[in-house]
C-alpha cells in the first residue's frame, strides 16, 4: 500500500490543456475550454464590487460539476491565532465547514500552508496525516478518493489553500487536475489577499489599537499625576514640576531617599506624557558588572563573547518611549562614557558591533545618591552628571509630609483590603497615632508593607494598635529607633507572642497565659513592659457580637 505523498512544486510539463491530432493540427480541448470559461467568468466577477464570494462559489460549483470533486474547500490564514479555516465550500454542511480548523503543520492542509508546496494523496485510506477534521469522510467508498491541496501565494507569502477531495481518475488525470487548482490558486491570490487586509486584518489592527488605547487610558489614569497619592505642600511642588516636563523630551533626573516613590514619579512622567504610547522600559544599574550593565543596556551581537547570541538592548527596547534607569549613582564608570553619547546623540553600537543604531527615547533617572559629592570623589563622571540633572526632582521624604502619611496609610489600607479579600474598613485612633508619630525611614515602601501586614493580622474591620510592629510602636511611643540587637529581636518575638495569644483568647489574660506557659502575674507584667491591655483585644469580641445581633 502506497502511503507516500508526492509534493508537487511546479506543474508537470505533460498533460496539457491542448494537444495536437496526429497531422499536427491543433484540436480544442472541451475540458481545456471549459476552464478558460471558467476563468473569464470569475476574472469578471472579481471585477465587480464584492464580487470575490461568488467567484469562489463559482469555481467551487466548477470544481464539483465539472472536475469530479465531491467536495472542495478554500482555507485562509487567521493571523492573530495562527489558525486556518474554512471560508468557503462545497459539498459540505455548515457544521462541517465549522469543524475545519487547523493549526500550522498539522494535517495535510497545515502543512501545505506551513511548506508553501501542493501535496496530493492518490488515496485517503492509505495515508494516517488526513485527518478529516470535518468529519465529512465516514463512508467506507470515501476512502477509496484522492485528495489534492494547493497553497494560495502571494509575493512569498501563504495566504491559504485550495484542496479538492474525489475521484480523479489515475496519476495524469491528478496531475492534471493540480495544475488546474495552481492555475484557480494563482488567480485568486490577489483579490484574496485584499479581501484578508480589509475584512480580518483590518479587524483584528482595529481590536488591538482599541486595546492598546484602553491599556494607556487605564495606565495614564493609574499614573497621573493628579492620581499619586498625597496633598501635602512638598507634594503639590512635585506635581507642578511633573506636569511641567511630562510635555517635553527632557531628561529628568529623580532625587530622593530609598522607597520615596521614584518609580511611581517616572510613571506618572511617562504615561502623561508625549512618550506615553511609546513602552516604558526599567533597568535598574545597580550591583551590575561593567560589561553585564554595558550588555543589558545596548544589547551585544552573536559572537560578541564565548556563547554570545544576538540580544537586544534596554535602549532599543525602549525606542518611542521613556527608559527609567533607576540608581544611576552604582552606573559602572566605563558604561558612564557610553551612556553620556546616548544622552547627546541619541545612538550607540551593540556589543561586539560597529552599526550605530539611533534611537528616539526620554531618558528619566534616578538616584538616592549624592551624584555632586560622587563627581568631586571621581566616581562618577562629571559631564554625565550635568548631561542627567538637565531637569532634577526632587521627591521629600515621607518624615516632612506629615500631612499625607494617614492619607497614604488609608490608600494602603483600601487597597490591600480589595487585594486580600478581607473586609478592613478604617484605622484606629490609636494606630493612626502611632502612624503619625513615627518617622518612616523606610519612606513609603515602608509604611507600604506595614499596612499589608495589619490588613492581614486584623480579625475585626479596624486596624488596632496590636495589629503595627514593634518597631514602629516603640519609636512612634518616644523611645529610640530600635535596632538589629539580640534584645530588640527578642523583644520583638516576645510582642508578637503575646499579641497572638490574646487574640486568639479574646483578651482573656488567664487563658493566654495557660496557653503560653506563663501565669497570670508574670503575663500581667510582661504586658505591662509591652504596653499591651486586654481592652485592645476585647473590643473584637464586643465588635464580633454586635454584628451578629
Amino acid at each position: 500500500m502506497d502511503r507516500q505523498i508526492p509534493q508537487l512544486n511546479s506543474p508537470a510539463r505533460s498533460g496539457q490543456p491542448y494537444s495536437r491530432d496526429q497531422t499536427g493540427n491543433d484540436r480544442s480541448d472541451p475540458e481545456g475550454a471549459r476552464l478558460v470559461s471558467l476563468l473569464v467568468k470569475i476574472g469578471r466577477l472579481l471585477a465587480e464590487r464584492n464580487g470575490l464570494n461568488p467567484a469562489l462559489d463559482a469555481l467551487l460549483t466548477h470544481m464539483r460539476l465539472e472536475m469530479a470533486a465531491s467536495r472542495a474547500m478554500v482555507c485562509l490564514i487567521h493571523k492573530q491565532t495562527e489558525k486556518i479555516f474554512v471560508h468557503r465550500s462545497v459539498g459540505l454542511t455548515p457544521q462541517e465547514q465549522d469543524r475545519g480548523v487547523y493549526s500550522f503543520g498539522e494535517g495535510i492542509t497545515g502543512r501545505v500552508v506551513k511548506s508553501g508546496q501542493a501535496i496530493v494523496i492518490s488515496r485517503i485510506g492509505d495515508e494516517p496525516l488526513f485527518l478529516n477534521r470535518t468529519r465529512d469522510v465516514s463512508l467506507t467508498d470515501y476512502l477509496n478518493h484522492s485528495f489534492a491541496c494547493v497553497p494560495i501565494v502571494r509575493a512569498g507569502k501563504v495566504l491559504g489553500c485550495l484542496s479538492s477531495e474525489g475521484r480523479f481518475g489515475g496519476p495524469k488525470d491528478l496531475q492534471r487536475h493540480v495544475e488546474a487548482l495552481t492555475v484557480m490558486a494563482n488567480l485568486l491570490a490577489g483579490p484574496l489577499e485584499l479581501y484578508l487586509m480589509e475584512n480580518i486584518d483590518k479587524v483584528l489592527w482595529e481590536r488591538r489599537a482599541q486595546s492598546l488605547s484602553t491599556e494607556l487610558s487605564e495606565m495614564r489614569q493609574k499614573y497621573c499625576p493628579s492620581d499619586l497619592v498625597g496633598s501635602s505642600k512638598a507634594m503639590q511642588e512635585v506635581y507642578f514640576l511633573i506636569r511641567k516636563v511630562a510635555a517635553k523630551k527632557t531628561t529628568v533626573l529623580l532625587l530622593g531617599e530609598s522607597g520615596v516613590g521614584k518609580e511611581m514619579v517616572a510613571n506618572a512622567i511617562h504615561y502623561d506624557g508625549l512618550k506615553s504610547v511609546g513602552p516604558l522600559i526599567k533597568f535598574n544599574c545597580a550591583a551590575l558588572t561593567e560589561s553585564l550593565a554595558e550588555s543589558q543596556l545596548f544589547g551585544h551581537e552573536k559572537g560578541a563573547f564565548t556563547g554570545a547570541i544576538f540580544h537586544k538592548g534596554r535602549f532599543e527596547a525602549a525606542d518611542g518611549g521613556t527608559i527609567f534607569l533607576d540608581e544611576i549613582g552604582e552606573l559602572p564608570l566605563g558604561v558612564q562614557a557610553k551612556l553620556l553619547r546616548v544622552l547627546q546623540e541619541r545612538c550607540f553600537e551593540r556589543v561586539g558591533g560597529s552599526q550605530p543604531i539611533s534611537v528616539d527615547i526620554r531618558v528619566v533617572a534616578a538616584t538616592n545618591r549624592d551624584l555632586g559629592e560622587m563627581v568631586s570623589k571621581g566616581r562618577f563622571r562629571e559631564d554625565l552628571y550635568y548631561r542627567l540633572n538637565v531637569f532634577p526632582i526632587l521627591i521629600p521624604p515621607l518624615r516632612e509630609r506629615d500631612d499625607d502619611v494617614v492619607t497614604l496609610a488609608r490608600h494602603f489600607l483600601t487597597r490591600f483590603s480589595q487585594e486580600t479579600g478581607k473586609d478592613v474598613e478604617s484605622i484606629s485612633p490609636q494606630a493612626i497615632k502611632i502612624i503619625r508619630n513615627y518617622k518612616w525611614p523606610g519612606n513609603v515602601r515602608e509604611l507600604e508593607n506595614v499596612m499589608l501586614r495589619a490588613v492581614i493580622l486584623a480579625e475585626d474591620r479596624i486596624i488596632l494598635p496590636h495589629d503595627l510592629p514593634l518597631s514602629v510602636k516603640t519609636s512612634s511611643s518616644g523611645g529610640l529607633t530600635p535596632s538589629f540587637s539580640l534584645e530588640d529581636r527578642l523583644a520583638n518575638i516576645e510582642h508578637e507572642m503575646l499579641t497572638e495569644a490574646l487574640r486568639l483568647r479574646r483578651g482573656n489574660i488567664s487563658a493566654a497565659a495557660k496557653d503560653l506557659g506563663l501565669t497570670r502575674r508574670s503575663m500581667g507584667l510582661r504586658m505591662k513592659r509591652l504596653n499591651l491591655t486586654y481592652k485592645q483585644f476585647r473590643t473584637i469580641l464586643s465588635s464580633a457580637r454586635d454584628d451578629e445581633a
